[in-house]
């Protein structure tokens, strides 16, 4: 590890059979972010991907590689590199996919916000936000799966769903992670909704959004279809908590704060 972790940033990047796309990103975020380690958690990629992390680790001194035995989904392989990255006492912790998708040259204008939030979210949906290379269904999956997200939680977030996020350490430490056993968009739902609940800051940044041009997307109608439910069910709870709160004290729970600001100005507006 580099010296002065607990000043750093550690970029976490979660792959399997990522093999095309893990050293362009690497090089990329060791580009564009100066201060900022990356840890690949990698699930046993039959592709040789793991492998290939080895070769990036002994190459870069910036690198490191958490090898795991199985495929555990994406929401397993970042709680075990925020569990990583907490141990050693790295002061911010990123989630950036592995296909391309996230612009590391966001990283510093989203980690600029942590000084005034806990959680920083790179925003699609957000205005000056967009989505690039991806065909009309898609946006309208995207698109609906998170306006229905805040109509059932009752949060102001235009991208509850999206994976590029900055934490601050003590968010993380806040939010209790030992039972989230979400995956896909559901963890990047969990993850936010206990943010929320434990009265975290949290900021939305515009980014732009490219669609992989190598590799197969790991998302899948069951992430999507086990999203949707467990949304449903925490509307639910916090519906019927609100209207518990309403008949025993004639008052409603406070709403969820979720920032100070409602958006930031995408870069260069």
């Amino acid at each position: 590890m580099t010296d002065d972790a607990a000043l750093k940033t550690l970029v976490i990047i979660p792959t399997y059979n990522e093999i095309d796309n893990l050293e362009p990103i690497v090089g990329r975020v060791l580009a564009a972010n100066a201060h900022t380690d990356i840890l690949v958690v990698d699930d046993a990629s039959p592709d040789g991907t793991g492998d290939l992390a080895d070769v990036l680790a002994n190459r870069h001194p910036e690198v490191h590689v958490l090898h795991r035995a199985e495929k555990d989904g994406l929401g397993g392989a970042y709680l075990a590199g925020f569990a990583w990255g907490l141990e050693r006492g790295y002061w911010a912790l990123v989630e950036m996919d592995a296909d391309g998708s996230h612009d590391p040259a966001d990283l510093p204008r989203m980690i600029d916000q942590l000084s005034q939030h806990d959680v920083v979210l790179g925003s699609r949906w957000t205005p000056g936000g967009q989505v690039k290379n991806w065909p009309l269904h898609r946006k309208v999956i995207s698109r609906g799966g998170n306006i229905y997200t805040r109509l059932a939680l009752a949060i102001d977030v235009r991208d509850a769903t999206g994976g590029y996020r900055v934490f601050n350490a003590r968010a993380l430490e806040r939010i209790d992670l030992a039972d989230v056993a979400s995956q896909g968009y559901c963890f990047q739902v969990d993850l936010l909704w206990r943010a929320l609940q434990r009265q975290l800051r949290v900021v939305e940044v515009p980014i732009t959004f490219v669609e992989r041009e190598r590799g197969v997307s790991k998302m899948s109608g069951s992430i999507v279809a086990e999203s949707l439910a467990r949304v449903t069910l925490w509307g639910i709870t916090r519906r019927l908590a609100e209207l518990g709160e309403l008949v025993r004290h004639g008052r409603r729970l406070p709403s969820v704060r979720w920032t100070s600001h409602r958006t930031l100005p995408a870069a260069g507006r």
